[in-house]
């Protein structure tokens, strides 16, 4: 426990002094077990039934993905009712501006204890990091499966908008399985867009979490190893914005 606590303690350090947090799965794999992560490989092989993201404005056919909203507050976290992803044209010049409706999460992933895990490590972390007087009653949560595939003659895109804020409050972006693919590094920069850091998340459970409203994130396409074989980077982003 107090390791957890210890490190709980850095990943919030660092993203009060500068807005995100890299963590290693080494870190990061004991605070979620600290929280009752179990079963994860059954957990990572629901990213074997994704639907295809049909709302791409670019026409690309490398995304995969499904969609599920939650309400978090003191008490725990519950399933809200299926419901659109919607985001402004300020924050996604891409595909923003309508409502997509994405295939939703399976009951069985939504039920999963490694979710149930990763979504009370956010709400600890991300409710003692806003300031008391703008701490909401509940927050609104939002979670992503993401398969971004890549071929030998079109490269996979995970942030396709490129550079980009989500026009939330707090993201956690976890790698859940890099499979046969090169590149797929992340970038954060300045609300000027000067480069911060950069790094690539390599292993089950490396991390990346972001203040929204003081950087920018981003992540470079990615191909494959070998082009005969599949090629795919799984993630699961989860997004925290007050009611």
């Amino acid at each position: 426990m107090e390791r957890k606590q210890t490190a709980l303690a850095a990943i919030a350090a660092s993203l009060d002094e500068s807005g995100f947090a890299q963590v290693r799965a080494a870190e990061m794999g004991p605070i979620l077990a600290a929280e009752g992560l179990t079963g994860w490989s059954s957990f990572a092989g629901s990213w074997n039934d994704l639907g295809l993201d049909r709302f791409m404005a670019d026409g690309g056919r490398y995304r995969r993905r499904r969609f599920a909203a939650f309400a978090a507050d003191a008490a725990g976290v519950t399933r809200k009712p299926h419901q659109p992803h919607y985001q402004s044209r300020d924050y996604n010049a891409l595909n923003g501006g309508i409502e997509r409706w994405f295939e939703p999460v399976t009951d069985a992933t939504a039920e999963h204890p490694a979710l149930h895990a990763i979504l009370r490590v956010c709400n600890r972390l991300f409710t003692d990091l806003t300031a008391p007087d703008l701490r909401p009653r509940r927050w609104h949560v939002e979670i992503h499966q993401f398969r971004i595939e890549a071929q030998p003659d079109a490269l996979g895109q995970p942030t396709p908008e490129g550079l980009h804020r989500d026009g939330v409050d707090w993201v956690l972006v976890l790698l859940v399985r890099r499979e046969n693919v090169a590149e797929g590094e992340t970038s954060i920069t300045n609300l000027e867009k000067q480069l911060m850091s950069r790094f690539t998340l390599a292993e089950p459970l490396d991390a990346a979490l972001v203040d929204d409203s003081r950087v920018y994130h981003g992540v470079t396409p990615v191909r494959p190893l070998d082009p005969a074989a599949p090629a795919f980077r799984d993630v699961l982003v989860v997004t925290f914005r007050r009611e």
